[in-house]
This record gives C-alpha cells, structure tokens and sequence, in this order.
C-alpha cells in the first residue's frame, strides 16, 4: 500500500516529511501545474493572443525555486529517516507552523512573497485587474495565514495590496480580458481599491485567528490526552498498590503473630540482649511495612476526591513531618507568622505524603551523614515548599527521567522507582507542579507549587 501511494507522487516531494513545509511545497507545484494549463488552455480555446515568454517564463521562476525548496526541504531531513505516508500533505497529523524552526518560516514567507509578485507580473502582462485570475490574491492570503505566523501574514496582506493598486494604474491591454482600462486615479479604481484592501484584509485576519485557534484547541486535546494516560496510569499503580496491600497483609501479619510467639517463649530463656533486641526491630518493621503500604495507596490517588481538608501551611509542614525517616536530618526553615496561618484547601494526608517522597529520596541522596532543608513561602498565589538536598546532583538524562514510573538510581532493594511518580501525580491533580533543579556534585532541589486557591484546582 505503501509503494502504490508513493508512486503518485512528485520525486521531489515525496521524501520531505516536514510539516508545513510539504503543504507549501505541493501547492507550489499544483501552481506551476494549474499555471501552465491556463495558459495554454486560454490560447487555444479562446483564441486569446498572450504573451507567452513573458508568462512562462515567470512559471519557469516558479518552477525553478520550488525545485531549489524541495532540495533545501530535503538536506534538512536526517538521512536515515525514511519518508511515511503520514508526512503527506493529506495526512491530519502535520506540524503547525508555528512550531517550525524560524528558517523555514523565514524561507516560506519569502517563497510566498515571491509568489504574490509573480501573480502581479502575470497579471500586469494579462489584463491587469480586469483578469478573472486576479481573485487569486485571495487564494494566496488564505494559504499564507493558515501556514505562517499571523504577524508574517499581515506582510502579505500589504503586498497584494500595493500589487493590486500597480495593477489598478498600470498593465498591459489583453484584446478580451480587458474588462477595466485605467484613466487615472478615478473613483471606480478608488472603490476597487478599497474593497480588494477591506477584503484581503478581513480573509487575512479571520483566516489567522481561526488557525490559531485550532492550534490551541489542538494542544488542549493533546493536554487532555496526556493528562488521560497518565490517569490510566495511576488507576494501574492504585489496583497494584491495593493488590500488593491485600497479598501482603496475610504473610505481614503471620510473620507478626510468629515474632510475638516466639518474643512469649524466650521471655524465660537465657538469651543475649541483642535478641529482644532484635525481635523489637523487627516488629516495629513490620509495622513500617504496614504503614507504607497504607500510605503507597493514599499516594497512589485513592482519597484524593473525597478527602480535601481546609488546614493551614503550618499545619500542612506538621503532618508531612510526622513519620519522617531521620528527623534529626531535616532541618525545616518556617516562612512568617501570616505564612505559616495562611488557610488552605488540599487532600492533606496526599500532599504530606508527596512531600514525604521527597525528604526521603533527598535523605537516601545526601548519605548517612547529609542533611535536607524544607522551606516554605507563598509567592504569587502559590505555596512553595523547596526540599534541598546534599548529594551528589543528578545529570540531565536523569532529570528529564526522574519521575517516569519504575525509574531509580536507586541501589536494588532500595526503591521500586515509583515515588516520585505519584508525587507528581498528586501534585498534578491539584494544579500544582513539581519541579527539579540540580547540579552534578551540587545537590537537588526539589520544588513543590501548590494553588493557594485549591477550590478553582478541585473542581
């Protein structure tokens, strides 16, 4: 299927799949096409003397700078990429223009510009204004405002209409197509005038805002489309976490009734102290392991609908401190008396839990001996809680990494790379972001932003 939609196209089209671009570059050629057979067709239909050298050889200049585009367009795509029927121009998933890098903008206004002062050449040796074909400026505005940046647009506005008003003052008679013969400035050529300039001007900017509003619709769906699979998501990692819950719990508990079993019957032995020791490590693990757990499904995303609580930033600081690893090792800078009173309306047990991810992944990075800060400040309608740590950083290929699920540096056993997954989940859902910022040997900062208005981000 492939080879058969290839074989209809031009040899130097088919192998530049770059957006925009490819549109330009086949109307182009569909010009050169519709030119030549207009040409042609009118002199031996209608028996119309043209000048034909002149005609064609603007066709001709036509022809030549597109083959010149089509070779740039090609040099620009990297050599292994093969062509897909997707990048031809029928295909719905092309490249806005606007996301294109500025030469190739630069290039195409400059092609289109060339094309309206060829249509005036043509024009002006064919009748002028009086040419039927003179309706084509409208075909150029329109093409221009869906493929170039509305600011460029409104350069081709001004160029058709400095080209219709030449044509309005002076061209070359064609016996039968002379329908407007120029005696001066009259008030016939003034009213052509300014309906060509109104019209263009209107097509040009309703042209221009319905294409920029297309794009932008355009990336709300590819937002909402993200913002779905990374839903889906985390309803798959919220049915792990309760799955792993539920399995856990059984062996959990069996392991817990044996350590107390086994604590009742050495209570009269002779045994070193390390032993009672080590049974009371143990089941204050076990209960570590059924705390987690508990949280894992709260950071998952299970209460975030129905457990928003009206709390405080200072209140919201105390609970994600409760149950820290190493308090000893967080040092918490608190903002101003009115900061730390500022209300709020967030899932509180989710966001403390969020930031918990935080302070223990910048613990685990600082080393048995290293330090995290915790700060808080509100700027411009948000809470900001920053976690610094003192590790090693994190190169970029890390950062752009980091939160993607069952990603970790991580030593084996020490994390399944989820964590920071649902923190920014969590945060996400909110209308919050997390953000990161890190030098390789200069520690992270981690940066949590938090609306201040959470019934807008709930709702």
């Amino acid at each position: 299927m492939r080879s058969s939609r290839e074989s209809l196209t031009l040899p130097l089209i088919a192998s530049v799949p770059l957006g925009s671009s490819t549109w330009l570059l086949w109307l182009r050629w569909f010009a050169v096409v519709g030119q030549l057979i207009t040409i042609l067709a009118t002199g031996w239909i209608t028996g119309v003397t043209l000048p034909y050298p002149q005609l064609l050889g603007l066709v001709a200049l036509t022809a030549v700078t597109n083959a010149i585009y089509a070779l740039w367009l090609t040099s620009l795509k990297p050599s292994s990429e093969e062509a897909k029927p997707d990048d031809l121009p029928w295909s719905l998933s092309q490249e806005h223009p606007a996301d294109e890098p500025p030469i190739q903008q630069h290039v195409a206004l400059g092609l289109m510009l060339l094309d309206l002062l060829t249509l005036t050449a043509m024009l002006y040796f064919s009748g002028g204004v009086g040419n039927p074909f003179s309706l084509f400026y409208f075909v150029n505005l329109a093409v221009g405002g869906v493929m170039i940046r509305p600011r460029a647009a409104w350069s081709l506005t001004v160029t058709a209409i400095a080209g219709y008003t030449f044509l309005l003052q002076d061209f070359v008679p064609v016996t039968g197509i002379d329908l407007f013969r120029p005696e001066g400035f009259s008030l016939q050529a003034g009213g052509l005038m300014l309906a060509f300039a109104t019209c263009s001007s209107v097509v040009t900017y309703f042209v221009t805002r319905t294409a920029g509003e297309l794009k932008q619709r355009e990336r709300q769906l590819l937002a909402t489309q993200a913002a779905q699979a990374a839903s889906q998501r985390l309803e798959g990692l919220t049915t792990l976490a309760a799955g792993a819950a539920h399995e856990l719990a059984t062996p959990l508990s069996t392991i817990d009734v044996i350590v107390r079993e086994l604590s009742r019957h050495l209570e009269d032995c002779e045994k070193p102290p390390s032993v009672d020791t080590d049974l009371r490590l143990i089941d204050g693990q076990l209960e570590m392991c059924r705390s987690i757990l508990s949280r894992m499904r709260s950071a998952a995303g299970d209460s975030m609908a129905n457990s928003w609580d009206r709390t405080t930033v200072g209140e919201l600081i105390d609970a994600t401190l409760e149950g820290i690893r190493d308090p000893h090792r967080v040092d918490v800078i608190d903002g101003s008396e009115a900061d730390e009173s500022r209300e709020l309306w967030v899932p509180q047990e989710a966001v403390a839990q969020a930031v918990r991810n935080l302070i223990h992944n910048g613990l685990d990075a600082s080393g048995e001996r290293g330090r995290v800060r915790l700060e808080s400040r509100l700027e411009g309608g948000q809470l900001l809680l920053s976690v610094l740590d003192s590790g090693q950083g994190m190169t970029e290929d890390v950062l752009e990494r980091a939160s993607d699920p069952f990603f970790t540096t991580k030593q084996p056993g020490r994390g399944i790379g989820l964590g920071l997954f649902l923190t920014r989940n969590v945060i996400s859902q909110m209308g919050g972001q997390l953000e990161f910022r890190s030098t390789p040997g200069e520690g992270t900062t981690a940066i949590v932003s938090i609306p201040l208005d959470g019934d807008a981000a709930r709702e």
